[in-house]
């Protein structure tokens, strides 16, 4: 039997991800850039985002990011406009949560934009909304049943 002559599987390909521990550098768009927020995962490195401008565009995850960047529905991404195709669009970059509510801070992303943060928010903006999810009855409206 032949001995293996690899240097490991596919946890060794993943590697560590070190560098997710460290702050970086805020990167804000240049000309032929557009912030997006996902609206849902296509496969084969491709999924529909909404940018910014208000264009659903059909974006292409870049090389560099593929299986070592993971994007979900609802993430904020900087995305490169392509200009023989603008309904098409490349993945440049993925925004962490913190850094997805600085550019909100900045006034980069609109005031309407829903960061999909969950529990590392600590649901803030969620607050003035949080009595709209039950409806309240009045007696009579029982009464009436």
């Amino acid at each position: 039997m032949p001995k293996n002559k690899g240097k490991g599987g596919k946890n060794r390909k993943r590697g560590k991800n070190e560098a997710d521990d460290e702050k970086r550098e805020l990167v804000f768009k240049e000309d032929g850039q557009e912030y997006a927020q996902v609206l849902r995962m296509l496969g084969n490195g491709r999924c529909e985002a909404m940018c910014i401008d208000g264009t659903k565009r059909l974006c292409h995850i870049r090389g560099k990011m593929h299986k070592k960047v993971w994007i979900a529905a609802g993430d904020i991404i900087l995305v490169g406009l392509r200009d023989y195709q603008d309904d098409k669009a490349d993945v440049i970059l993925k925004y962490m949560p913190d850094e997805a509510r600085l550019l909100k801070a900045y006034g980069e992303l609109p005031e309407n934009t829903r960061l999909n943060e969950g529990i590392a928010a600590g649901l803030d903006e969620e607050d003035e909304g949080a009595g709209d999810d039950y409806i309240e009855f009045e007696d009579e409206d029982i009464d009436k049943i």
